[in-house]
């Protein structure tokens, strides 16, 4: 018995664990799926193992849809012919577009993305679709939610550290399915580079998807208010007249929410940590203000809406413009209609 069909044989033990596997793809786990020593060999010393695991597999998104020839369409014969690679990275590469004949929507997004960018730069190790989901073995992305941010901790460890230990980290590995993970902060495919002063300026947006939530943000007794009150804020108000027109890097005229609670490591505003306690407030101030001294913080709501408990000044000057722009506006309208009449009586 040749090999092949001593690989058959032994691969229909396993015939109820591959049973989701197009009847098709026999002739390649014949092989690839029986002998996990099987591997490509590569001048730069690594080794690609081409062992696929056929219950694996089968229970990937792909294992009832896809036969291996739809990927690995050079493939047509055995033996195969050699391909000339020289690192492993240069196969991952080199099946980079493979993904775009079915995904040619969420493929012309990651053009747009910084990973491209990086890729067009010659930066071969930039992030590519099987080092976030995977080859053989794809599942859902966000099954469990948490393996979202475990992915991104591949290239990004540093910044997962950190973003574990901050309050929307904790909840998420506490199991919270309300927390952002890294692809609602900063999208999946279309990634934009984090280094611009343009995303910053979205951060309203972005955060006040969730902190707008009435129903969410009552389930843990925070305000809706945020965002509302940083827009009609100086700093609001600014970034909003500067939305669209940052190109790049460059000189921003206001904060967003990031530069006050911070980025990856946002703690709850009670936290000793947190960038916005009211001890640590100054030293925040400071990075766009470096003259702030330790009642500079005080110019600032705090996110809170003017009342008589709270900046009863400023609320007493907007309950007094409340009041004298209309009583104006109709007293020039009357003054108006008045001399109207006065004309049309005299004439």
């Amino acid at each position: 018995m040749n090999r092949i069909g001593l690989a058959l044989l032994i691969a229909a033990a396993s015939l109820p664990a591959r049973a989701a596997i197009p009847a098709e793809e026999d002739d390649c786990l014949s092989c690839h799926g029986t002998d996990k020593t099987m591997t490509l060999d590569l001048p730069s010393g690594e080794k690609v193992s081409l062992f696929v695991d056929q219950e694996v597999f089968a229970k990937s998104v792909h294992g009832d849809m896809l036969r291996c020839t739809e990927c690995h369409a050079d493939k047509t014969g055995y033996p195969h012919d050699s391909k000339p690679f020289k690192t492993r990275r240069d196969v991952a590469v080199a099946f980079y577009e493979q993904c775009k004949k079915c995904h040619f929507a969420n493929y012309t997004k990651t053009l747009d993305g910084v990973h491209y960018a990086l890729m067009a730069k010659g930066n071969t190790h930039a992030a590519l679709c099987v080092d976030c989901h995977g080859s053989h073995a794809i599942t859902r992305p966000a099954e469990p939610r948490t393996r979202i941010s475990e992915t991104c901790a591949g290239c990004h460890e540093p910044v997962y550290e950190t973003y574990t230990k901050s309050v929307h980290g904790k909840a998420l590995l506490a199991g919270s399915q309300d927390v952002p993970v890294c692809t609602d902060c900063h999208r999946a495919h279309d990634i934009p580079d984090p280094r611009s002063g343009a995303l910053s300026l979205r951060t309203a947006e972005i955060c006040g998807r969730c902190h707008t939530n009435e129903k969410l943000m009552s389930k843990y007794g925070l305000s809706t208010k945020v965002v509302d009150t940083y827009l009609s804020d100086f700093h609001g108000m600014a970034a909003t007249l500067q939305k669209g027109k940052q190109k790049g890097e460059g000189i921003r005229l206001a904060a967003g929410c990031t530069d006050c609670h911070g980025v990856h490591d946002i703690q709850k505003t009670d936290d000793p940590t947190s960038h916005v306690l009211q001890a640590n407030l100054v030293q925040t101030c400071r990075k766009c203000h470096p003259d702030a001294n330790a009642n500079f913080p005080a110019a600032w709501l705090s996110h809170y809406e003017p009342s008589w408990q709270k900046a009863p000044l400023v609320y007493a000057v907007q309950l007094f413009y409340k009041f004298i722009i209309p009583f104006m506006v109709a007293g020039i309208v009357l003054q108006i209609a008045l001399h109207l009449w006065r004309v049309v009586v005299n004439r």
